[in-house]
């Protein structure tokens, strides 16, 4: 089972790490990370954001740390719903989907992040 994490409440998923700062693993094609991007929260901690289209990921797996917890990300969820279960099942164990995608993340956590 992948755990499903709404934008609303990321900032509270961020802050039950601690110290361990997180990857957002962004899945989607380089046109649409030139659309909207996430940007750091006000009072949360902060998180690194990895670009990766979902094709590349099976070619370049050994680039993601096993050792810091997953954020997968795409415009609503699907293509990162995909993602979260191949790490899974590649053996990562700290992984997450951002339910709603960047498309949630506008509409309930950052509204200066365009949508499209």
């Amino acid at each position: 089972m992948i755990a499903q994490i709404r934008p609303a409440a990321f900032s509270q998923w961020l802050q039950s790490l601690g110290t361990v700062t997180a990857l957002v693993l962004d899945v989607r094609e380089p046109w649409e990370h030139a659309t909207a991007m996430p940007q750091p929260l006000p009072d949360a901690p902060t998180f690194d954001v990895l670009p990766m289209p979902m094709q590349s990921i099976a070619q370049r797996l050994t680039e993601l740390p096993q050792d810091r917890p997953i954020a997968c990300l795409c415009h609503h969820g699907v293509r990162s719903q995909h993602v979260a279960a191949f790490l899974l099942n590649q053996g990562f164990e700290q992984v997450v989907n951002i339910a709603g995608g960047i498309d949630g993340w506008s509409r309930e956590l950052d509204n200066t992040v365009p949508s499209y």
